[in-house]
């Protein structure tokens, strides 16, 4: 039923990118552990439009919240995470994210400063077979409508190291992205949230758009 459910979203990507008749939606991941899920309340909003009128989707304004251990997971090709504090997957929400994933799923992670040591041993129980590798500039993930020479965008400047894009390849398919030391979601924002320059916003918003295409593309 889960992977039916996974099926059925994925054709209703390709329903919306030739007809641009089906609206579907993305999703904001809520996980456990106490850590501050919900830290950027209003980037996949100005994320989706910025999407629907730059690269001509059809993403429902309004996204979903959606939790680890949820069958409603498969219901979104594009799952977003982020926060700065702990998070705990729990042995059925491993094998329902694995599932997600390796069935089609995609899942964006924005550290949003502090989510690194968190995040990290989470997902290796979700795949402990497999390792975060730093995406080569060549990767179609930086080449989409927008191109991203040197990965991805440094947005904000936390202990100002490089901005980074870490990826999870099952089977020669990306199945997670983690931007590091870059805080996508927070370039996301609405602008007076966080002062950013207007340049550094577009290309935090560009960053983004890139991810959904290639997502809804491939």
């Amino acid at each position: 039923m889960k992977y039916l459910s996974a099926i059925f979203a994925f054709c209703l990507i390709l329903i919306s990118l030739k007809g641009n008749a089906q609206t579907f939606q993305v999703a904001l991941l809520k996980y456990n552990g106490g850590g501050d899920w919900y830290a950027n309340p209003t980037s996949l909003t100005n994320l989706v439009d910025f999407c629907n009128k730059n690269i001509k989707t059809n993403i429902d304004k309004e996204y979903a919240t959606v939790e680890v251990g949820s069958a409603e997971l498969f219901n979104y090709p594009f799952v977003h995470m982020t926060g700065h504090g702990n998070v705990v997957f729990n042995d059925q929400e491993v094998s329902n994210l694995r599932a997600y994933l390796i069935g089609g799923g995609f899942l964006h992670i924005s550290d949003n400063y502090g989510l690194d040591k968190f995040i990290r041993p989470q997902m290796k129980k979700l795949f402990p077979e497999l390792d975060f590798v730093e995406l080569p500039f060549d990767h179609p993930i930086y080449h989409q409508k927008y191109n991203f020479t040197n990965g991805p965008p440094k947005i904000h400047e936390h202990d100002g190291k490089p901005a980074q894009g870490f990826g999870l390849i099952w089977e020669g398919r990306l199945v997670c992205f983690y931007d590091y030391q870059c805080d996508l979601g927070d370039g996301w924002e609405d602008p007076d949230v966080h002062k950013d320059s207007p340049e550094t916003r577009l290309r935090a918003l560009q960053m983004g758009a890139n991810m959904i295409q290639f997502v809804f593309t491939k």
